[in-house]
């Protein structure tokens, strides 16, 4: 909460939007208690949810109830959420009766969930009502349930869904028509427990605007919305990408996350890759004998092991993408290989050729790696079309396993992939020149 007053510069909605992560906390809610009531609201209801949050609680209590109630249950529930578990009570206690409920209802369910994210106040009718009866029962709901009325949802004495109607649909019908005989039956349903990527899927899949939500006896539960989703496509983009960056997920804007709060969601993966690296040393430290005869060998050991990690996080990067857009799935596994097989010996192969050239036309290339740089040029060649291929095939397989396991495929992270593929890319080269050159350099 606000103890002292800040000067606050008058700033309009737009210049406050703009300048919004440059400001303090107490900086953000002086001036945006200076807005007019109007550039408020709309301000307020642009926010992000974590945003929100900080501003309710830096409010004098009068007004964190009046801003509180001014949200739709889904969102109250989500700014709730974000929340101190001490504070979600005194919260909840400045909804009125009715709402308090049904925040309360969606608070059990998790974050990422339908259940979740879901608005529990929809426009419904009964299919025995007439068009005419419809219309006008549609009419008094709208009044207070904007956010979603895309669609009318047609449900029984027992709230069980049994239908649904557009309102174009319903505006065209005849009045005296009844409800069941003007509505869709087939319909795309989803569960309280799915997931909200899977529900961006199916929302941007079928070209919908909302999806309903119902339990296993098909009973109506709430709504779904574009509007939504919106949120939860950038907030799993965002999450994606930082975990594919090695790193955790950052739950609030970069400059927001406090210096050792950074230090800690990185260093976790840092300190695992930095260890898989060690294995690095030990892998050349086998190899020791190879390199003492033929120290030109280490000369071509950044092109080698950096060819197999580019390749890596390549193959992991498409491949955990097109996962997460519904593209491919685990049962596609066999055929991301196969592809990935070819296009790495396609790849690789290109690599190679190139390699082979630059060793052998390098000027003076018997001077630099010796009277053996033909082979030697070979031995890169190879173990490049190598290195590639077996980057590939490790960056495509390597989310599907994770998938598998019920870990998020973006734990495959580029930085991850590039660290095994090094690791092994020197096996495979240190193995190739040892064939190679063996009775020559070696």
């Amino acid at each position: 909460m606000v103890t002292t007053e800040q000067p606050a510069v008058n700033l309009n909605r737009s210049q406050l939007r703009e300048m919004w992560s440059e400001l303090s906390t107490e900086e953000q809610v002086n001036s945006f208690k200076k807005l007019s009531a109007l550039d408020a609201a709309m301000f307020f209801a642009d926010l992000e949810t974590h945003d929100q949050a900080r501003i309710i609680l830096a409010l004098p209590i009068h007004e964190r109830r009046l801003w509180l109630r001014s949200l739709d249950p889904d969102d109250a529930a989500d700014v709730i959420q974000k929340t101190k578990e001490e504070e979600r009570q005194a919260l909840l206690d400045m909804l009125d009766p009715s709402t308090r409920t049904e925040v309360f209802a969606l608070l059990a369910y998790a974050e990422d969930e339908a259940g979740g994210v879901m608005n529990s106040r929809y426009v419904q009718v009964r299919p025995d009502m007439s068009v005419g009866e419809a219309i006008i029962y549609f009419r008094k709901q709208a009044r207070t349930q904007e956010e979603t009325i895309y669609y009318i949802y047609v449900l029984d004495n027992e709230q069980r869904l049994v239908g649904t109607i557009s309102m174009r649909e319903l505006l065209l019908a005849a009045p005296e028509q009844q409800v069941h005989d003007v509505m869709r039956t087939q319909l795309i349903t989803i569960s309280e427990n799915l997931d909200q990527e899977e529900i961006g899927n199916l929302l941007s899949g079928n070209s919908l605007l909302a999806l309903p939500v119902v339990d296993k006896d098909g009973h109506m539960k709430g709504v779904v919305t574009v509007h939504d989703v919106v949120d939860v496509v950038q907030e799993e983009a965002t999450e994606d990408i930082q975990k594919m960056g090695g790193s955790e997920s950052l739950d609030a804007p970069y400059l927001q996350i406090t210096v050792p709060q950074m230090v800690k969601k990185r260093v976790g993966w840092l300190t695992v890759l930095f260890i898989g690296e060690m294995l690095t040393a030990n892998t050349m430290q086998f190899y020791e004998s190879e390199i003492a005869k033929a120290v030109v060998l280490a000369l071509f050991l950044p092109l080698i092991i950096s060819s197999g990690g580019n390749a890596g996080s390549q193959a992991s990067t498409l491949v955990i993408r097109a996962m997460a857009l519904g593209e491919v799935r685990v049962r596609d596994c066999l055929r991301v290989i196969k592809r990935e097989f070819i296009i790495g010996i396609a790849l690789g192969s290109i690599l190679a050729v190139i390699a082979l050239v630059r060793v052998i036309l390098w000027p003076f290339a018997s001077a630099v790696y010796g009277k053996y740089f033909i082979t030697i040029g070979i031995a890169v060649a190879v173990s490049v079309a190598g290195v590639v291929l077996w980057g590939a095939l490790i960056g495509s397989f390597l989310p599907f396993v994770l998938k598998k396991v019920g870990w998020d495929p973006a734990s495959a992270s580029a930085p991850f992939v590039a660290t095994i593929v090094d690791v092994t890319g020197l096996i495979i080269y240190f193995t190739v020149a040892s064939f190679l050159l063996r009775g020559a350099l070696l």
